[in-house]
């Protein structure tokens, strides 16, 4: 049976309590942390509620189009903070970011939906976009990660990758070093979630599951899905960021540019 608790609009209006409790902290410590509460809460608050009220337009419409087009400019958003994360001196990276993000989010959604899940319809909105949320949402941390660190580490490395350079290395063997660990740096936060996960914290997707009335076993399998979903993507969109990141240091004659 189940005994889903739906929250109306006065219990969301007791949820403003709990930032109010923070805030007055703030105000106790001298923190000057209110502003930030209080912007943060009134954006979470809007872009929630506008979110809510989309996608219930979108289930009840229940057409392909509409769902890639909510999915498109979820990217879309995805690739422009991400790009704004990276060195803002390199030039023409925002398409990089953009294709990285939806090529890694396609590959792992097309298995997901295709060969897993196996929804009614493919586009089927209740599957589809929110596992496309949360793979979105790691894969622009996963992109803005590993590009700036791969950035950071040719710029403090310039001496040394273009002493490999000058004895015949090519631009890809003379940063391999510095994209391996910059890959490393964008799979950090996915693999240390996996190494805890049900043991210090419950994820978001298990616990929605629970208090959606699902069991606790079907809960923890599509928490599995998810996290393994996520170490796929963010793996893949490290990859193609890095690898598109360190061209742009490089000229037509294999030349170190910064």
């Amino acid at each position: 049976m189940n005994n889903l608790v739906e929250l109306d609009i006065i219990d969301l209006a007791l949820c403003l309590g709990l930032i109010g409790i923070a805030i007055a902290l703030s105000l106790w410590q001298k923190l000057s942390l209110e502003s930030k509460f209080i912007f943060g809460a009134g954006r979470s608050l809007l872009q929630l509620l506008v979110v809510g009220y989309a996608l219930d337009i979108v289930f009840a419409l229940d057409n392909w189009l509409a769902v890639l087009a909510i999915i498109l400019v979820m990217i879309s958003i995805a690739a422009v903070v991400a790009r704004n994360r990276i060195d803002k001196k390199i030039k023409t990276l925002l398409p990089i970011v953009w294709l990285s993000i939806f090529a890694s989010t396609a590959l792992t959604l097309s298995y997901i939906i295709l060969i897993i899940v196996q929804p009614i319809t493919w586009y089927q909105p209740q599957y589809l976009i929110p596992l496309a949320g949360m793979l979105l949402g790691n894969a622009m941390n996963s992109a803005s990660l590993s590009g700036d660190r791969l950035s950071s580490a040719i710029k403090q490395n310039s001496l040394e990758i273009e002493t490999h350079l000058s004895l015949g290395a090519t631009p890809k063997q003379a940063i391999f070093n510095y994209q391996k660990e910059a890959i490393r740096t964008g799979l950090i936060p996915t693999l240390n979630n996996m190494m805890v996960v049900g043991l210090v914290s419950l994820p978001g997707m298990f616990t929605g599951q629970i208090l959606a009335g699902a069991t606790p076993l079907n809960a923890a399998s599509y928490q599995i899905l998810i996290l393994f979903a996520i170490a796929l993507t963010n793996f893949v969109v490290a990859f193609l960021i890095t690898e598109g990141v360190y061209r742009h240091f490089f000229n037509q004659d294999f030349q170190l540019v910064i």
